[in-house]
């Protein structure tokens, strides 16, 4: 393999506004907008690579999109003269230039991991894997609200082919019943259900809450609490399947979830995580535990769903959930490429690469640049 090396390294902010307004989560929590950060890596014989990291907002998880930036100047130029192909080494020099904020990471292996599937010809996720046959479900995002409200929300995604829906709680528990019972009130065959606390409850307002629940709702329970602690407690007095997000940040946390058999499956936020390298690790774990696993982000634009379509499409069929289908949450286009939703379903392109085009125009001028 003849030799390959970063050359140049560009930085884009964009801002990606909110399609539906006003995105609510627990604890009143408010989201009009979501700071983005996408990055062009341009090796010595011309090729670039694209990758994105989206934090949702700064109370979402440990992250922000300031400190997206800042990390990767850190990174950055630790990263120039490396042959971007060698995924772990460059995973290795991220690690050794700055400890954690895996977010400040991801554009950067996501974009390298674009490089790759362009100098081999081959399109990311048979480099991640091999890809699946499957037509893979995207999964809405109905923030919380009233009840009735949700239920709208939810009859208009399924009405564009949605057959997966996570319905957000994490309030009153009573109110909580309220929004679960409507948003599942016309629940057909085949649909299913995330109802995502992101955190939100204590041990005691998420019993009281599925106390209140009309008999034989079917869903799994995403996030419940902020704890871990609290997280297991609930788990020991509930029969409805729980699902890991927030909580799931690291190789070592994803261990312990297992250690602790805290879950039935994961949220696998590539962000969240450190990019594709450490998705991949991730994802092979959580399939040898028999986890049931969605493929989402933070949130993002093209290219941040680009990269969920790619690891989603290696995951079996029978152990994945959805995907989350992030362009649908903003209302800016920062890429084309070959990720069409049809009947609520998507496939992986077969080009090289993650198969996008960024819009130049869209990203303006690059905010910071690193060059050998």
């Amino acid at each position: 393999m003849s030799e390959l090396a970063i050359d140049k390294i560009d930085v884009f902010r964009v801002e990606l506004p909110y399609s539906g307004g006003v995105y609510t989560l627990s604890g009143g929590r408010e989201y009009r907008s979501f700071d983005a950060t996408i990055v062009r890596i341009t090796t010595d014989n011309g090729l670039e690579g694209w990758g994105e990291s989206t934090p949702f907002g700064s109370t979402y998880i440990a992250s922000h999109a300031f400190g997206v930036r800042a990390g990767i100047a850190e990174i950055a130029p630790r990263l120039l003269g490396r042959d971007p192909r060698r995924v772990d080494r460059i995973n290795d020099a991220m690690d050794q230039a700055l400890l954690g904020h895996e977010h400040a990471k991801t554009a950067l292996d996501v974009a390298c991991w674009d490089i790759f599937g362009k100098a081999v010809g081959m399109p990311v996720c048979d480099l991640l894997g091999g890809r699946t046959d499957a037509r893979m479900p995207v999964i809405s995002s109905i923030y919380m609200g009233d009840p009735e409200d949700m239920r709208r929300r939810v009859a208009e995604h399924r009405a564009r082919g949605y057959i997966g829906h996570s319905v957000k709680i994490g309030g009153d528990p009573a109110e909580d019943a309220a929004r679960i019972a409507a948003s599942l009130a016309d629940k057909r065959p085949g649909e299913f259900f995330i109802v995502d606390a992101n955190g939100g409850m204590s041990v005691e307002t998420a019993l009281r809450m599925l106390r209140l629940l009309p008999h034989g709702l079917d869903f799994v329970l995403e996030a419940p609490c902020a704890t871990w602690r609290e997280c297991l407690s609930l788990r020991r007095r509930t029969d409805v399947p729980i699902i890991f997000d927030e909580l799931a940040l690291s190789d070592a946390s994803i261990v312990q979830l297992i250690a602790d058999d805290a879950a039935e499956g994961i949220g696998l936020k590539i962000s969240k995580n450190g990019g594709l390298t450490r998705g991949r690790r991730h994802r092979d774990i959580c399939l040898a535990a028999g986890y049931t696993v969605s493929v989402q982000e933070t949130t993002g634009s093209d290219i941040a769903f680009a990269a969920i379509v790619h690891l989603g499409q290696t995951v079996p069929e029978r152990q994945l959930r959805c995907l989350l289908e992030c362009r649908d949450m903003v209302s800016l286009k920062t890429a084309d490429g070959a990720f069409g939703v049809e009947a609520g379903h998507v496939r992986a392109p077969n080009g090289p690469g993650l198969g996008v085009t960024p819009r130049l125009d869209v990203l303006g001028a690059p905010v910071a640049s690193y060059q050998r």
